[in-house]
Parts: structure tokens; C-alpha cells; sequence
């Protein structure tokens, strides 16, 4: 996607890929972070952040997902955080074929970067992150939830894993910069060290907030093959998962079962 400032846009965008994707024949559609709403300027944005109950974001979402008989996972929109007043919260929800929502994650680790090409973001000046991993079962199998920057912290990835996770799904809106230089990479990596599928859904282009992302949504294996790599273009894309490569990886390489506690105390030398 290239999401922007109006939610009803982005929304209808939405409504038409889900509808599209179900007609294909596509168990589950995958959309990207801040599918809902991409605005960097917070005071415009605030105005169209709501609670989760109140959102009509997932209100139509989840009508478009019952009325295709599909299910949807709502890569991630901004909601009004019910922890802490005057914060939101970064949330995917996966929302099943009946329009309900089956399980929701909120962000754990936050965008604060300052990067050489001049980009500054502080992620964490208006949003709260979240406190639980969550894995959901799912169709496709068992589906560990991130979001954009977890992708850059193993250690929640490898928790997922060994909770019995067997895809990840990784919405994200990667800047240009960090997106050239990491993003396919990092998802191979999390796909490889864990023998486990990765969707990751992302936004592209020339955003009317004026921010560019770098695009390229994939689908990987449990190898690290690249099943699917979208470039910049704007659309749906259609990847088969063989949950047969699970157990054909893990049979190699079973990175699970040799997996030791490395959780101890560091010795200082």
C-alpha cells in the first residue's frame, strides 16, 4: 500500500484488495503498517485516533472480511492506548472470516532513530509499547505478531519460535534508507534462525505526509527463499504457503531442538 492522511481512502483501498484477494482464492490478506492512517504530523492525526471499540477503521474491515469469508490480518493501525491517557498504540489485529477479532498485538519495540540521511523519529513521543508477545493460530498455522522495527530484536522472533510459532507476520513502513540496506536481509535472517515462513506486508512510495517507504513486501521460507518480492509497486501480491517446507527445513537444520538456554549471566573476563 501506499497509505495517506484520509482513512477512508486507504480503507476503500482495503475493501477492494480483501474483496480481489478472497475472489483468488487467498486464505488470508496481509496489510501493511498504519494501513489505516500513514500521517506524520501527530496533531492532524490525533483527531482520527480512536479507541479500538470506537474504530471505524475495524469496523469496516471487519465487515469486508465477513462479507468475503476471509481473513484478514490488519497489519497494524494507530488506536488511542487503553493503558495510559493521551498515548496510542501501534496494534495489528488478525480479524477472522466472521469479522471478529481473533487477537490483537501492540508494537513492543518503538521507531527512535536518528539516521545519517537527516530522517529523526521518535515513535516512542506518542505511542506506548506494547508488554506481550502473541501468537495466534491461524489457517496458515501457528502466527507469531511483530511489527516494522521488532524485526530488528532476534530475541522476540526466537521466543515466538519456541512457543511453537511457524510464520511471522511482519507489517512494516520501512524509511527508503533503512530499507535498502536492511530490510531484506533482517527478514531472511528471522526466517532462517527460526526455520519458519515470513509475510511481510509494506508500504511504498511518495506518502502525502511527505515520508518515502521503501516497499518490497515478501513472503520467505523457512530456507530464506524469497517466494515473493512485490518492489515498489502498489497492489496484491500472491504467495503459496507449504507448511511440508516446515518440516523438510527443521529435518536439516533443527535449529529448535539444538536451541540452549543462553539465558544466564554473562561472565565478565
Amino acid at each position: 500500500m501506499c497509505s495517506g492522511i484520509n482513512p477512508q481512502d486507504n480503507v476503500a483501498a482495503m475493501q477492494s484488495a480483501i474483496a480481489d484477494a478472497s475472489k483468488s482464492g487467498a486464505i488470508c490478506y496481509f496489510a501493511p503498517e498504519m494501513s489505516g492512517l500513514l500521517d506524520r504530523d501527530r496533531l492532524r492525526a490525533k483527531i482520527l485516533i480512536t479507541p479500538e471499540n470506537e474504530s471505524r477503521i475495524i469496523a469496516a474491515i471487519s465487515d469486508a472480511a465477513r462479507a468475503s469469508a476471509i481473513w484478514v490480518h490488519l497489519g497494524s493501525i494507530a488506536v488511542q492506548s487503553d493503558r495510559e491517557p493521551g498515548k496510542f498504540a501501534n496494534r495489528s489485529l488478525i480479524i477472522d472470516p466472521s469479522g471478529q477479532v481473533r487477537a490483537r498485538y501492540d508494537k513492543m519495540h518503538l521507531f527512535d532513530v536518528d539516521l545519517q540521511s537527516g530522517e529523526t523519529w521518535r515513535e516512542s513521543s506518542a505511542y506506548i509499547a506494547g508488554q506481550e508477545a502473541v501468537l495466534v493460530d491461524m489457517p496458515l498455522g501457528q502466527m507469531g505478531l511483530s511489527i516494522c522495527y521488532d524485526l530488528r530484536f532476534p530475541e522476540l522472533y526466537s521466543r515466538l519460535a519456541r512457543a511453537g510459532a511457524d510464520i511471522f507476520a511482519v507489517p512494516a513502513a520501512f524509511t527508503r534508507p533503512t530499507g535498502q540496506a536492511h530490510w531484506h536481509t533482517l527478514l531472511r535472517a528471522r526466517a532462517i534462525e527460526n526455520a519458519a515462513f515470513i509475510v511481510a506486508a509494506a508500504q511504498s512510495g511518495q506518502h502525502e505526509d511527505g515520508r518515502e517507504t521503501y516497499g518490497h513486501s515478501l513472503v520467505i521460507d523457512p530456507w530464506g527463499e524469497i517466494l515473493l518480492d512485490m518492489g515498489e509497486a502498489v497492489g496484491i501480491g500472491y504467495a503459496e504457503i507449504d507448511r511440508s517446507r516446515i518440516d523438510t527445513v527443521r529435518a536439516q537444520i533443527p535449529v529448535h531442538l539444538n536451541r540452549c538456554d543462553i539465558s544466564g549471566k554473562v561472565n565478565r573476563c
